[in-house]
């Protein structure tokens, strides 16, 4: 199954970016990382889609900002994607958001921890638009072929899977590649979250801290199994970013990244 989103498809073989920062804390701020990863992405030959949360309804703890809120937070992503002329998607948290979001972005992004929430499942895939899945990190690979079913029972026009770490004891993630493979086998796309798979959850206490220099591993690792899209978010300034400020990747090291997937992006092609 491919995702049409127009200028390109994810899934057809090529390989897409998924990304930008956690949170659209300022419109400043996703036109920097939009207008540098979109060049980026055209040097290199990738298709690329802007990523942006309005929420974040998950925090560790109640003192942490959230985000600018739906009607504040589409309308940022709305300006990129008139600036920019790139596809767009965020995350949803309720069923109610489904319909009003569709509007503005191009995928529904249901987050890890809402994975197998049938009401929201449904909801997104009613609005016509393809869903990406984060696998909860809390469920092996095989399990979200359950979660493919459901979207497909419930008619979605498009479904993506990402991987973005299983727990592995207190405040550790691990990433299975092999289950990479496993999800693919359910004949949609799959993706790779690298930013998210560097997490350590709620290892800081009030906040998740993470490994930011494990994130090139892990990225190099997926694009050898041969993902179809690879999930990044990007901060101009990561350390003093509102959300994930461990693991956000500096925009002023995308292109040293981007190099490296391309690098074996190629190798993997030339097998």
């Amino acid at each position: 199954m491919q995702i049409d989103l127009g200028n390109f498809c994810i899934g057809d073989g090529s390989l897409t970016i998924i990304g930008g920062p956690c949170l659209a804390e300022s419109r400043a701020i996703c036109d920097e990382v939009c207008g540098a990863t979109k060049q980026l992405c055209e040097e290199f030959g990738f298709n690329y889609v802007f990523k942006a949360s309005f929420d974040k309804a998950n925090r560790t703890s109640v003192g942490t900002a959230r985000g600018a809120g739906m009607d504040a937070g589409l309308e940022i992503l709305s300006a990129v994607n008139r600036a920019f002329g790139v596809p767009t998607t965020t995350d949803i948290h309720q069923p109610d958001q489904a319909k009003p979001v569709s509007s503005v972005v191009d995928i529904l992004q249901i987050p890890a921890f809402l994975c197998r929430q049938s009401d929201l499942l449904e909801a997104a895939a009613a609005t016509g638009k393809a869903v990406n899945v984060k696998k909860g990190q809390f469920l092996a690979p095989h399990d979200t072929k359950n979660i493919v079913d459901k979207l497909r029972s419930f008619q979605a026009s498009g479904i993506i899977l990402t991987e973005r770490g299983t727990t592995f004891g207190y405040n550790t993630l691990i990433v299975d590649m092999p289950g990479l493979e496993i999800m693919r086998g359910f004949g949609v796309p799959v993706c790779f979250d690298a930013t998210h798979s560097a997490q350590r959850p709620g290892g800081a206490g009030t906040a998740s801290g993470g490994v930011r220099e494990s994130i090139p591993a892990m990225t190099r690792a997926a694009v050898a199994v041969g993902v179809d899209a690879l999930f990044l978010e990007i901060h101009p300034n990561p350390e003093k970013a509102l959300s994930d400020s461990a693991t956000q990747w500096p925009l002023a090291r995308a292109r040293e990244l981007l190099e490296q997937v391309r690098l074996v992006s190629d190798a993997v092609r030339a097998i």
